[in-house]
């Protein structure tokens, strides 16, 4: 049996990410724009639980990638589209990045990563934000 873990979000980027982008794509510089959108909003999903995060990504969902809270050493968050959705970027201790975009509710989501950092990494301190 499992470890088991209490799930805080599971899902894919914002749905307005996708809608916005379909929009920009109407003129021919947002065409890339728009695959983008329209691939993150096919295969990028992300779960965050009480253990760590995990964002699956890729071609057709293939990519994983799982971070422990202990590993992290800092966390940026920048809203979007007036703060309905926002974008973070996650660095690690190795000084690799994971970079999670369109996440809805992102101030909510934020605040619970940053308790569980600030509560298994002791090198972590609210100047690294």
């Amino acid at each position: 049996m499992g470890i088991r873990e209490e799930i805080y979000y599971e899902g894919g980027p914002h749905v307005g990410d996708l809608i916005l982008n379909l929009l920009f794509g109407l003129t021919v510089i947002g065409i890339p724009l728009t695959v983008g959108a329209i691939v993150r909003a096919l295969w990028l999903r992300y779960r965050i639980t009480d253990r760590r995060v995990t964002v699956i990504g890729g071609w057709m969902g293939r990519d994983r990638t799982d971070v422990i809270y202990a590993e992290i050493v800092k966390i940026v968050k920048v809203p979007r589209a007036i703060g309905l959705w926002g974008d973070m970027v996650v660095t690690l201790r190795n000084g690799s990045r994971l970079e999670m975009r369109a996440i809805p509710n992102f101030r909510e989501v934020y605040e619970y990563i940053n308790e569980r950092v600030v509560a298994k990494n002791p090198e972590y301190s609210a100047a690294a934000k």
